[in-house]
């Protein structure tokens, strides 16, 4: 026996035996070394919640079998490949999944598609301009990618649909892309939504005017696009770098995603060397092989098919009860294409709130949807869904409007309605994001920022669009918005409980 602090250890070989020191560790903290947040994820998991959100593997074994999550959770060892300079199992890896998505290479990302937004920036070559063309609505690791690269946005602005009050499109000819000025341009295909703009019309322009421009895109929530089923990916319309945030939708462990690329207008030299710079020295084998599966999985067509058809069945049963995102709004407000397995349903024609729905279809039915605002509600699939969870959101669904046709409509929905909020006019650009993040700030009242630069990005999420951003000058459309916001989630608005906010100072 061995002793250590008074307690004795089993062994084997004459070695401590690690299963008997986690065991024995258990019975020193009471049977339990959970702790607070691993109790969390254990009540959590026992409530049985059918899933609608990240990640896309749904919790299903099935894609794990034979995965040993101990005995892989390995580092840089003999034979198991370098990260940053692969030419062994890794390098293998990443080719196998180049030949499954359409690229010429592939990199597998341990640090979420956040560090593939921001490496796209760093990768930049011609920023003698220091401008970038970036999408008004992109993901907030975007705006990072601006600190970091210090590039100046040029925005295209988004089409608010009037039914959802969200971003889901906009249209290429209105937005006049300076392409002999830019390093690049940088969209999101498709949306949070799943919808998505003529990105093939943008790359037929960019053809047409003769400009070498690279084309970015951010297809974190497309990485299952493959076969018939679902809209064509950005690589296979001719993108040069696109980003798949494969645990979104495929079988990948979450923080794990994919940086595709193709052609010569992207140097792979500078790509490697941001990926380095950016990503952990030490990364998570279990986060690597987790990616090489998914893309074995996202093969298998047959998952989707069997999902479509239920997806098609819920629109038929539940349409004329809620305003559902569909392909009937293909061609409006700058939407090209659909997402059939994103669910967007508005909750305005019922007359209760959306938060409130959520609550009915978790409490009754035990539906977890991906994310809801005042009126909305996403509800996401992965390839992990099964038929039978789509027929439970369907039931549920159903429900809901029958129990909201039970409450008082008129006030309800008035109510509702009051709170929808509007987002602004961009306001002028004084400072790059990287300068404004660098300069000296001060916080001072909101009512009082008028005409200041302000030093902070704030968007109202969902949808997530920034109202203003770093390096921007306060404007009265902006500064009424934000005054009279309510209650919300709001992204990096330090100062919203206080009503105050972060200004750059004089120079």
């Amino acid at each position: 026996m061995w002793m250590k602090n008074s307690l004795t250890y089993d062994k084997i070989d004459g070695i401590p035996c690690v299963k008997c020191i986690l065991a024995k560790t258990s019975q020193v903290n009471g049977g339990s070394s959970v702790g607070a947040l691993g109790e969390g994820l254990r009540r959590y998991q026992k409530q049985g919640f059918c899933s609608f959100h990240t990640p896309g593997h749904k919790g299903r074994q099935e894609f794990f079998n034979d995965l040993d999550f101990l005995g892989f959770d390995l580092t840089e060892l003999p034979g198991l490949d370098m990260f940053h300079a692969p030419s062994g199992i890794i390098a293998k890896a990443q080719k196998r999944a180049a030949e499954i998505f359409g690229a010429e290479e592939t990199f597998f990302l341990i640090n979420g598609g956040t560090v593939g937004n921001q490496a796209m920036f760093l990768t930049l070559e011609d920023t003698a301009s220091k401008r970038v063309i970036v999408e008004r609505s992109s993901h907030r690791s975007v705006m990072a990618a601006l600190v970091l690269s210090g590039l100046r946005p040029e925005y295209l602005r988004p089409t608010i649909h009037p039914d959802f009050n969200l971003a889901l499109g906009f249209d290429v000819e209105k937005q006049g892309i300076p392409w002999q000025e830019v390093a690049a341009c940088h969209v999101t295909y498709p949306s949070y939504y799943g919808t998505a703009f003529n990105l093939n019309q943008l790359l037929d322009e960019r053809m047409r005017w003769g400009f070498n421009t690279p084309i970015l895109v951010d297809q974190a929530h497309g990485s299952h696009y493959l076969g018939p089923l679902f809209p064509p990916s950005a690589l296979k319309l001719g993108a040069d770098l696109v980003l798949h945030s494969s645990h979104k939708t495929l079988s990948s462990l979450t923080q794990s995603a994919m940086l595709h690329v193709q052609g010569s207008r992207v140097s792979r030299t500078r790509l490697r060397q941001s990926l380095e710079l950016l990503q952990s020295s030490s990364p998570s084998y279990l986060l690597l092989v987790s990616l090489e599966r998914a893309g074995e999985f996202a093969l298998d067509g047959g998952r989707w098919e069997c999902l479509q058809e239920e997806v098609e069945n819920l629109h038929r049963q539940v349409e004329s009860s809620f305003r559902i995102l569909s392909a009937k709004d293909v061609g409006t407000y700058g939407i090209h294409t659909i997402d059939w397995s994103k669910i967007l349903i508005n909750t305005l024609s019922l007359g209760i709130s959306a938060p409130r729905c959520v609550e009915y279809l978790r409490k009754n039915f035990g539906i977890e949807p991906e994310l809801w605002d005042e009126e909305n509600i996403l509800f996401m699939l992965g390839i992990g869904n099964t038929p039978g969870d789509i027929q439970r959101l369907t039931k549920s669904l159903e429900s809901l409007a029958k129990f909201a046709h039970s409450a008082s409509r008129v006030e309800s929905e008035k109510r509702v309605k009051n709170k929808r909020f509007r987002i602004p006019p961009p306001p002028q650009l004084v400072l790059s994001p990287r300068n404004a993040f660098f300069a000296s700030k001060r916080q001072i009242p909101l009512k009082e920022s008028l005409g200041q630069i302000v030093g902070e990005t704030i968007s109202p999420y969902p949808p997530g669009v920034p109202i203003i951003v770093m390096g921007e000058q306060m404007t009265g459309e902006v500064l009424g918005a934000l005054l009279t916001a309510g209650e919300g989630r709001w992204q990096g608005w330090d100062g919203f409980k206080s009503q105050t906010i972060w200004i750059v100072e004089e120079r």
